[in-house]
């Protein structure tokens, strides 16, 4: 019967989660044309895989290191967690973060979930109550613990991103660890306790759950942290997420908010941008994007889960941890 319940709630969850079918680029032909050989090594020969063994099973992971990293150097480290439907290397793909990375001089880790944990590809956000969500999130923080230990790290400049089901994940992770991470940003995503099924798991997507104060953390601990970006045209995470996702974080920490700012440029959808703030210290950034789907804002083009008319949402998670990452120096 246990087995019969995880299949329906996992094709209810597919059903919800199904991604939108990428746009085919049209095929050109074109004329050879020598050009003369170039000395920079191509970005995709920086990249590596490998794997880390936990009590899930074997987690593969894709490794991204700028050119010419010193044995003396200490760089930061960007962890970014996937979609439902998506592979460590289409978010690459989509995010450009190692673009970002190679100008900026840090380092990115991209887990991937394993099919036979959940055939969508999809992070277990939701399973609390069986433990296979926390168990997952271990995992993820084992194979951050590898790189540290095997790659020009610094440990106290790392942070970490998620879309949709990676976002969950990222923030479960963040409140397990919370000691890790300097910074953490929730994109499309929901909170942590807001779920622990499938189908309470659909509900909290939908909008239709009532929001949980997030467990209490060890004396003297806080949360790193948190960058919130929402659609407000998300078809698959009702955007109400977003604010009770910053609204529970700020809630722990004790910050208010400050007065809302709208930002737009050129022909980009806007973003409402809200700041908590407490004892001085910003808490959450909460960005709610005008007419964003379930996709990355400022995405790549042709990708699933990408949306180019939105606001760079790579380059502002970038710019929020370094922002973080200043005040640990």
């Amino acid at each position: 019967m246990t087995r019969e319940a995880m299949r329906a709630g996992s094709k209810v969850m597919a059903q919800a989660l199904r991604p939108p079918k990428a746009v085919k680029a049209v095929s050109v032909k074109k004329t050879a044309i020598k050009t003369p050989t170039k000395t920079v090594s191509p970005m995709s020969t920086r990249q590596s895989t490998g794997f880390t063994a936990g009590t899930t099973g074997t987690l593969r992971y894709r490794l991204y290191k700028p050119q010419g990293v010193l044995r003396s150097e200490r760089l930061p480290l960007m962890v970014m967690l996937h979609g439902c439907g998506q592979t460590a290397q289409s978010l690459a793909a989509s995010t450009r973060m190692n673009q970002i990375a190679e100008r900026e001089r840090f380092v990115v880790l991209y887990p991937e979930q394993n099919h036979i944990s959940n055939m969508q590809g999809c992070w277990n956000w939701y399973l609390t109550r069986s433990g296979k969500a926390q168990a997952e999130a271990d995992a993820i923080a084992a194979a951050i613990a590898q790189i540290c230990l095997t790659q020009a790290i610094d440990p106290k400049r790392i942070a970490m991103a998620g879309l949709s089901a990676g976002a969950g994940m990222a923030a479960l992770l963040a409140t397990r660890c919370p000691e890790r991470f300097q910074a953490i940003a929730m994109h499309s995503g929901i909170a942590p306790g807001m779920a622990h099924s499938a189908a309470t798991a659909l509900a909290a997507m939908q909008g239709r759950r009532s929001s949980v104060p997030l467990a209490p953390l060890a004396d003297g601990a806080h949360l790193p942290a948190l960058l919130v970006i929402q659609g407000s045209a998300d078809p698959v995470v009702a955007p109400s997420n977003g604010e009770v996702a910053a609204r529970l974080w700020a809630a722990r920490e004790d910050a208010t908010p400050r007065p809302s700012r709208v930002i737009q440029r050129g022909s980009r959808y806007p973003a409402v941008i809200t700041d908590y703030h407490s004892q001085g210290r910003l808490v959450v950034t909460l960005c709610e994007i005008g007419g964003l789907g379930h996709a990355w804002s400022g995405g790549a083009a042709h990708q699933v889960y990408s949306d180019p008319k939105g606001p760079d949402a790579s380059r502002m998670i970038w710019a929020f941890a370094a922002k973080q990452f200043a005040t640990t120096v």
